[in-house]
Parts: C-alpha cells; structure tokens; sequence
C-alpha cells in the first residue's frame, strides 16, 4: 500500500491519536514542554572510561545551535552523533526514549569510550 493510500483510509483524527500513543505515561517530557521549541542542542560528558585523546572531562558541554558549535569536542565524536544532534535541533522523537528529550551517546573509541548526554534545551 503506498503512503497516500494509507492516508485516504485512515482519517486523520485516527493518526493524530496514534501520534499521542508514543508519548506514554513512561515519559518524562511534559506535552506543555513539548510545545516549546527547541533553542539548541546540548552535549554533556557523563562518562570517560580510560583516556581521551581530547581531553574530555566529565561534565564538559558543548552547545549546538543552528547557526553553529560552541565548545571544544573530538571530531569523531561530533561526527558519529550529529545525526542525532540534526534531529533533536528540529524536535525529532525517539520512541524508545523514557524521557524524549534526552539521549545518550557513546563515542566511538571502544578503547576509551567518552559517553555524552546529548539534550534538548527547549525556550523558556
């Protein structure tokens, strides 16, 4: 079936309730929160196991915006987790998230793994 098939069977107050059915009593976003937007990106450091060829210490941050980077991050870092960083600037939802506006990420040194809190930071 292609999509707008799809979409002449299924009204569209039923997508709309299936929209809300994948933010669950699990989660931890509240919806007025939800309608906020997002501002900027924020990757914390929560984790270093071994060294980091970069330094990173727990607790540093790095902010993303969408005109740009602010703070100090490895490349292979910033590389392997800006499809996510993308995504969350425009509000994208991971269903498989308890709270949907928080996400971590490991680097991708298996040797030295730096794991990140990558999260929203919504206005207001």
């Amino acid at each position: 079936m292609i999509r707008r098939d799809f979409c002449k069977t299924l009204p569209c107050a039923a997508l709309g309730a299936v929209a809300t059915l994948s933010v669950g009593k699990n989660s931890t976003v509240k919806e007025a929160d939800m309608a906020k937007k997002v501002t900027a990106v924020k990757a914390k450091v929560l984790s270093v196991k071994g060294t980091c060829s970069l330094g990173h210490k727990v607790g540093d941050v790095v902010t993303f915006t969408e005109t740009g980077v602010q703070g100090k991050i490895c490349i292979h870092a910033l590389y392997s987790m800006m499809p996510a960083v993308f995504a969350m600037l425009y509000d994208a939802q991971f269903p498989w998230l308890e709270d949907k506006d928080k996400k971590t990420h490991p680097c991708t040194d298996a040797a030295n793994p730096v794991v990140f809190e990558i999260a929203k930071v919504r206005e207001g």
